[in-house]
């Protein structure tokens, strides 16, 4: 005669420690891959902002240059309306005016926290529309 726990082993389902093992291990490459690259992309839209906030400020500039009878200075450095990038949140990049002079500027995004490990560093841009950053692809 049969015993009836005998047949109710071979109708256990589940998984074996080895399926589990394998199952954690693909994650683990599939998360060791994508990671780096969500960073990159994330870092890469926080430039990105920075860069469109240096240009709203370039053409803020511009207006006061056009306002104060072609002077950027107006008899004094001007205060930036936006000192940090994005505006509102958590600083990725500081926005500052490094040089200034009747007729000349230059804006400066330094990044802070997290976007300190961005490839492209410090981003500059002068009153002629020159762009610069630590590489030559970043603008």
């Amino acid at each position: 005669m049969m015993n009836s726990t005998c047949s109710e082993w071979g109708r256990n389902r589940g998984f074996t420690l080895i399926e589990v093992m394998i199952v954690v291990a693909i994650i683990g490459i599939i998360a060791a891959v994508a990671y780096p690259s969500y960073r990159q992309n994330i870092m890469s839209t926080h430039r990105a902002n920075a860069q469109a906030d240096l240009m709203e400020l370039a053409q803020w500039m511009e207006r006061k240059y056009l306002q104060q009878n072609y002077d950027y200075t107006g008899g004094g450095t001007p205060t930036l309306p936006q000192t940090k990038s994005p505006e509102s949140g958590a600083a990725m990049y500081n926005l500052t005016l490094s040089a200034v002079a009747k007729n000349s500027f230059t804006l400066v995004a330094t990044p802070v926290g997290g976007q300190t490990d961005d490839r492209c560093g410090t981003l500059t841009l002068e009153h002629t529309g020159e762009k610069k950053a630590a590489e030559s692809d970043c603008w």
